[in-house]
Formats: C-alpha cells, sequence, structure tokens
C-alpha cells in the first residue's frame, strides 16, 4: 500500500523554529508527541506545587492529570495499530512500521 493512501500521512505538518524545521508526517506521531510534552508539564507544574503546603492538594491534581495522560499513551498506540491494521487488510498488505510511539 502506498504512503498516500493513508489518510493520516498526508500533508506533512512542518513546524518551523528559528532556523529549524520539523516535518511530521503522521497524525498519530502528532498526536504522541503533544501527549508526552503534556505529561511532562502536569508532572513538572505538580511538582513545584508540591513545594509549598498551601499548594499541595493543586500538586496532586496536576499528578493524576499526568497520570491520566501516561494512561492515554497505550490508547494512541493501540488506536495507531488498529488503524494501520485496518488499512493494511483493505490492500492485503502485511507491511507495518515497528516504530513505537
Amino acid at each position: 500500500m502506498s504512503e498516500s493512501s493513508d489518510p493520516s500521512a498526508s500533508t506533512p505538518l512542518v513546524l518551523r523554529l528559528g532556523h529549524e524545521e520539523l516535518s511530521v508526517r503522521k497524525l498519530y506521531e502528532v498526536l504522541s508527541i503533544v501527549n508526552d510534552i503534556l505529561i511532562a508539564l502536569w508532572f513538572m507544574v505538580g511538582s513545584v506545587l508540591f513545594f509549598w503546603e498551601t499548594t499541595v492538594f493543586l500538586g496532586t491534581w496536576f499528578f493524576l492529570v499526568g497520570s491520566i495522560e501516561l494512561a492515554i499513551r497505550p490508547v494512541i498506540r493501540l488506536k495507531r495499530q488498529l488503524h494501520l491494521r485496518r488499512l493494511h487488510t483493505s490492500a492485503r498488505t502485511s507491511a507495518e512500521s515497528e516504530q513505537d510511539f
């Protein structure tokens, strides 16, 4: 199956950071990257909030949100695998990426 028939592989997302350019071609890769960034943010903010007793309750909520985001990671991977399997089944091909997002 050609990559052009995969809807998630259509026009790449191009992010320009100064003189650098990041090209993301797969929807699930983008979702995984955004999810990982959110996980890091939730846990960093939660950690900082644990420095003061008055913000421990809020910090606990940030840790809970980060934990939920961690649970979303395998859901994104599973959704990607099911999507690829559906595309490959319809094309009767077994080629599949081993890359784990």
